[in-house]
């Protein structure tokens, strides 16, 4: 640890050598100590052994900027929390460290940072949405119960779900499958003809909808 002020005064021959060597000693050990150097210059170094911290002098000489922290029992160094990733002209391009919840929340942000593993989680659990069409449904036949020909239906599951039905084209419409948003006004749906003269109808049914079959059906099933 050696600190110096730089400046060598008028003294005798072998005192000017002892403070210059301790001048050059102050330069090799970046101003090591405890506490930051009486005597400060624009752009210096001061290696802060209290806190393992390598600072430098800004160019005003008003202020140490932390540069980079050293682990002295492991001999690793180790970049600082809230570093910027910059181009060659200072712009910035990444973030080492945690961002505003703002910046996340909007998500139009555009500077890279780091994340772990326990906020990604903490992220998806908080913004996953449980009642996304297809999350946590089932597909459930109603062939046998629950469902009639020519009978309005409608969708109070809260959520969308959809159904696909297998119409008899010779004792249904061209358009078997009707859907609605009131209850009034319906719109059909063509089917598929399959073998057998049968058509394969589906659709997704928006919450609150209504929808029906008009004809017969084979086979009724829903994702719900």
């Amino acid at each position: 640890m050696s600190q110096h002020d730089f400046s060598i005064a008028n003294q005798t021959a072998s005192s000017a050598r002892s403070d210059i060597n301790n001048g050059l000693k102050a330069l090799a050990s970046n101003n090591s100590g405890a506490s930051a150097p009486s005597t400060t210059y624009a752009n210096m170094f001061w290696y802060d052994t209290t806190n393992n911290l390598l600072k430098m002098r800004d160019e005003t000489d008003s202020t140490w900027i932390d540069v980079i922290y050293i682990n002295q029992s492991t001999g690793v160094i180790s970049i600082l929390n809230d570093t910027n990733l910059v181009t060659s002209g200072g712009s910035t391009t990444g973030l080492l460290g945690d961002q505003l919840a703002s910046a996340w929340n909007t998500g139009t942000g555009i500077i890279e940072s780091l994340i772990s593993p326990a906020k990604l989680t903490s992220a998806i659990e908080t913004y996953y949405d449980a009642n996304a069409f297809g999350v946590n449904q089932t597909w459930q036949d109603f062939t046998s119960s629950g469902r009639s020909n020519n009978t309005p239906y409608r969708n109070l599951t809260g959520r969308p779900i959809m159904v696909a039905i297998m119409a008899n084209w010779n004792n249904s419409e061209s358009q078997p499958l009707q859907v609605s948003s009131d209850g009034t006004t319906y719109i059909g749906l063509d089917g598929i003809i399959a073998g057998g003269d049968f058509t394969h109808v589906s659709a997704v049914i928006p919450d609150q909808h209504y929808y029906k079959i008009v004809g017969y059906f084979s086979r009724w099933a829903e994702l719900r």
